[in-house]
């Protein structure tokens, strides 16, 4: 890790702020509107180093295609930095930022993510990549300086317009880099998570995010919700049932809304917007980011590195995953996630040593170009680590729940069950402390307020005595029953801290903590119960997404699934923890524990059911951890 250290203090010591006006004294402006194949006219900014005028210099063009405008608008307004960072400002590129159909300045009917239309495309068949091969096409033609070099990158739902545009892509476009790209929304992504609806992240994000009104003008920015109360659990819980949002809140006024509360399976319309299945045989080198603790898209970089590897992937597909919230990797030093510290800046390393080379490589020729499988940062031992193959190879190992609470190496010969009742006008709370909405560091949240609670099964480790790395995909094999006809399972994978620990990296006023002299401000550690991954699950999808069925009161019936890769290591001195809860509020929408429309529920559905884990005999619950040496 020697010369890990040596680039990070490089990346360090180089990046410092553009000062003011830098970018209006070094490129100029252009905005265009350029006509796609149906003749519908998309809205494109564009900064060109102003050498290529008076020296005659050509650049390639990084670009970016995003639903959530490429304001400022106007020839003599500019941003105050272009590209994925300040780096690529001052390295020179031609900079290009699009509106995509239907949004801001560009033509077309909006819609939320335009499906990919995989048929043979006629003149007026278009679609994301067909939008974006008439963009690139165009700007090689028309734009000064330009050389036919283009790389592209996009945070969140610009991540999946990145992806789409590598699908059948202009010989032009050499690199595609999507970070933390909405891949499927209803396989792990925003909007569902194996059938449960992530209800407080999508309520605040579709307040906000609304169709464009009718005519030129530019849409008011929309204020920021008002909760009229700084505890969002209270609000949610007198929302009442989900179907209460359109008459209470959106008026039926953001289709967008509409669609997702409708559309409660895996159904047509979902399939039709999951741009992964079509990542086959991708041409340009591939850089995929994502962030281990990234609370809307975390399996969407999973998803989409997985499936270009097993389908005629380029040279380079490279997987990025670091300690990261959503799009954290993109500001900020990314030292830490709420409490939790990781001991360096991976937010610069990344920008400056990973991000940068990747595309002065394929689009300028510099660099050596040799770029491995995966960079993973390491939580637990906080190391970054390359590897030829995502996930590497690892050897199994179970862990089971056992009596007394116990999380037993080897499966208990006894078989029993343990119980409790869960209620859902009282459901568990995902944090421990009065919030609106979702928190994006909920994810490695301290679980402690929910080990204390009756309707929570705690299972854990003895103290480890060496440590244990969990890399890649945990498996989740529930056998339960419940007295309802439908519940949800929440599972969580919990790092328990040792009772006498020090953060000696917490950051505190008089600087780091000193063990005899703990500042007032200084964050305690000692017995913390970090999650590190957890994952709801809706059992009635438990046979398919597409076909739920209802559970038969009482009769034990398995639930089987993956919880999204992790990069951990469990250090000796600490425990591996598993909690089981039925209910994760108001992070996901409340189940009624029927067999229903969830979100046509009326509030007299929601009833309080009697959930089962059974554990132990030869085919208990059990926990499989891809163990890494």
């Amino acid at each position: 890790m020697k010369l890990l250290g040596i680039l990070l203090c490089t990346a360090i010591a180089g990046l410092a702020q553009l000062p003011a006006g830098y970018v209006r004294e070094n490129y100029t402006k252009f905005e265009y509107r350029i006509p796609a194949r149906d003749g519908a006219k998309l809205f494109v900014s564009v900064y060109v180093p102003k050498d290529v005028f008076t020296d005659s210099k050509t650049y390639p063009v990084m670009m970016m295609r995003t639903p959530y405008s490429v304001a400022p608008y106007g020839l003599d307004t500019y941003r105050d930095s272009l590209g994925p960072s300040e780096v690529f400002t001052r390295e020179k590129f031609i900079f290009a930022y699009e509106d995509v159909r239907g949004r801001y300045m560009s033509e077309g009917t909006p819609t939320q993510l335009h499906p990919h239309n995989p048929a043979k495309k006629g003149p007026q068949d278009t679609d994301e990549s067909t939008d974006t091969y008439d963009t690139i096409d165009w700007m090689v033609k028309h734009v000064p300086g330009c050389e036919p070099k283009f790389g592209m990158w996009g945070i969140s739902q610009p991540g999946f317009y990145a992806s789409a545009g590598m699908i059948d892509a202009h010989p032009a476009l050499l690199a595609v880099s999507p970070q933390a790209p909405v891949t499927d929304y209803y396989l792990g992504d925003d909007v569902y998570h194996n059938g449960a609806f992530m209800l407080a992240a999508n309520f605040s994000f579709y307040m906000g995010f609304r169709p464009r009104p009718e005519g030129p003008e530019l849409p008011a920015r929309a204020l920021p919700f008002d909760y009229k109360t700084p505890d969002g659990y209270q609000f949610f819980l007198e929302l009442g049932s989900l179907a209460n949002s359109e008459e209470k809140y959106f008026k039926h006024t953001n289709p967008f809304w509409s669609e997702l509360i409708d559309n409660a399976a895996y159904n047509a319309f979902w399939q039709s917007h999951s741009i992964w299945k079509y990542l086959k045989g991708i041409r340009p080198a591939v850089m995929v980011v994502g962030g281990w603790f990234d609370a809307e898209d975390l399996q969407g970089p999973l998803r989409t590195h997985k499936f270009i590897e097993q389908n005629n992937p380029p040279k380079t597909n490279m997987l990025v995953m670091g300690p990261w919230t959503h799009g954290g990797f993109a500001r900020g030093d990314g030292d830490r996630v709420g409490n939790v510290n990781f001991g360096s800046k991976t937010g610069l390393f990344f920008r400056e040593q990973l991000e940068f080379p990747f595309f002065l490589y394929h689009l300028k020729g510099k660099g050596a170009g040799k770029f491995p499988k995966a960079w993973a940062f390491e939580t637990g031992t906080n190391e970054w680590k390359r590897f030829e193959q995502w996930p590497p190879k690892a050897k199994p190992m179970s862990i089971y729940p056992d009596e007394h609470g116990a999380l037993s190496y080897t499966a208990p010969s006894k078989a029993a069950f343990d119980e409790y009742v869960s209620d859902p006008e009282k459901p568990v709370p995902y944090i421990g402390h009065t919030a609106q909405g979702m928190r994006f560091d909920y994810m490695t949240e301290d679980q402690r307020f929910a080990s204390t609670r009756t309707d929570v099964l705690v299972y854990k480790t003895p103290v480890l005595d060496h440590d244990i790395s969990v890399i890649g995909p945990i498996t989740v094999d529930l056998k339960v029953s419940t007295s309802g006809t439908d519940s949800d399972f929440v599972v969580k994978i919990i790092d328990v801290y040792p009772g006498d620990y020090l953060d000696y990296n917490a950051p505190t006023a008089a600087g780091p903590v000193n063990p005899r002299a703990t500042p007032a401000n200084a964050i305690q550690m000692g017995g913390y119960e970090q999650l590190v991954r957890g994952e709801p699950f809706r059992g009635k999808y438990r046979k398919s997404f597409e076909k739920p069925v209802p559970f038969e009161p009482g009769k034990p019936d398995r639930i089987t699934f993956q919880l999204p890769d992790i990069a951990h290591t469990f250090r000796a001195g600490h425990r591996i923890m598993v909690q089981i809860q039925s209910s994760w509020f108001p992070l996901t929408d409340r189940n009624p524990q029927k067999f229903m429309d969830i979100p046509k529920a009326l509030q007299t559905d929601f009833i309080k059911a009697t959930e089962r884990i059974y554990r132990g005999g030869a085919d208990g619950t059990r926990i499989e951890l891809p163990v890494v040496e």
